[in-house]
C-alpha cells in the first residue's frame, strides 16, 4: 500500500516534470533521437509525381502497371534508465540531495520518451540489480516507474556499474538509448562500458554536489563514506588541506570526462546547486547538430 506521503510525492513529480516536458524538452528529444531508420509500409499503384526510384519492379511486371514501395521512418525507440541508487546519492550540501535530482531527470526523460511513443525501461542498483523495470509504453508505465524511483529501498550500499551494464546487455538484444545516471563515485567500469557503447547510445549523466569538490573552512570534520562506513577526520582550516582534497576530486571528475570523451560516450553534468534544464537542452542541441 502506497502512503499518502507518497502518493503526493508522485503527483508533485509529475505535475512539475510534465510542465517542464511540454515547455521545453518534447521538441528538442525528437529531434535528436529519430527512429532507427525507414521501415516498408505498402505497396501501392504509382501516381504522378512519384520518385521513378521507388517503383517496385517485380510487382510493377506483375500486374501490368507501375506500383511504388512507401516506406515511412522507425519512430519508435527503447529508452533504458540505469539509475544509481546506492548510499552515495543521498547526499546533498545547498538544496537537494543527489538522488533527489535522479529522479526528477528521469522522469523527465521518460515523459519525453512516451510523449515521442517510445518504450520506457529501468535498471536500478548499486552494487548489486535492485530493480529491474521491463520497457513498455504509456503513461501509467512511466508513473511506475517514478513510483519505483520513490519507493524502494536498496539492500545494497555500493556502486558497482558494471554490473548494471552487463545486466542491461543481458535484457535488451536491440540497440537502446540508454542513460546511466549516477555520481560515478565507482571504480572499474571501463572495461565493461567501452563493450556496452558498441550495442547501445549510452549518454552518462553525472550528478554531483560543490561540497564534493571544495571543502569550506569550518575547522575539524568528521567525513563519513556512506558506502564503505570509513571515517576520516580532516582540518578544513588547513590551506594545504582544502586545496588537496579539491585537486584529488577535481582530477578524478576530469578524469572521467577523459574516459567518456575517449570512448564517445556523451557526458551531462548536473549540479545539485543548479537547475537541470539548461546542462540538458544544451546536450540536446549540441548532439543534433552533430548527427
Amino acid at each position: 500500500m502506497i502512503s499518502k506521503d507518497i502518493l503526493k510525492k508522485i503527483q508533485q513529480i509529475q505535475i512539475h516534470t510534465r510542465r517542464l516536458v511540454n515547455e521545453a524538452f518534447v521538441g528538442e528529444y525528437h529531434s535528436v533521437f529519430k527512429g532507427r531508420g525507414m521501415e516498408f509500409d505498402e505497396v501501392r499503384e504509382y501516381q504522378p509525381g512519384d520518385e521513378i526510384r521507388t517503383i517496385d519492379w517485380n510487382v510493377t511486371a506483375r500486374m501490368g502497371r507501375p506500383f511504388i514501395k512507401r516506406y515511412v521512418e522507425e519512430r519508435e525507440l527503447t529508452v533504458m534508465l540505469l539509475v544509481d541508487v546506492s548510499a552515495s546519492g543521498n547526499f546533498g550540501s545547498i538544496k537537494h540531495l543527489k538522488n533527489e535530482v535522479a529522479i526528477e531527470i528521469c522522469s523527465i526523460l521518460a515523459l519525453s520518451a512516451i510523449k515521442n511513443n517510445d518504450k520506457v525501461g529501468m535498471i536500478m542498483f548499486t552494487d548489486k540489480i535492485e530493480k529491474f523495470i521491463p520497457p513498455k509504453k504509456g503513461t501509467r508505465h512511466v508513473l511506475r516507474v517514478i513510483r519505483e524511483l520513490l519507493c524502494t529501498e536498496p539492500t545494497g550500499k555500493g556502486t558497482n556499474i558494471s554490473v548494471a551494464l552487463e545486466y542491461l546487455n543481458k535484457i535488451s538484444s536491440r540497440r537502446a538509448i540508454s542513460f546511466i545516471v549516477s555520481d560515478f563515485i565507482a571504480n572499474d567500469y571501463a572495461h565493461m562500458l567501452r563493450i556496452t557503447n558498441k550495442k547501445h547510445d549510452m549518454i552518462a549523466i553525472s550528478i554531483v554536489d560543490p561540497r564534493e569538490h571544495e571543502l569550506p573552512n569550518v575547522g575539524f570534520v568528521e567525513l563519513k563514506d556512506a558506502e564503505s562506513g570509513e571515517r576520516l577526520l580532516i582540518d578544513t582550516a588547513s590551506p594545504l588541506v582544502r586545496k588537496e582534497f579539491s585537486v584529488l576530486s577535481n582530477g578524478q571528475a576530469k578524469e572521467r570526462t577523459r574516459l567518456f570523451r575517449s570512448m564517445g560516450v556523451d557526458e551531462i553534468v548536473i549540479n545539485t546547486n543548479k537547475h537541470y534544464v539548461e546542462p540538458i537542452i544544451r546536450f540536446f542541441r549540441v548532439r543534433e547538430k552533430r548527427y
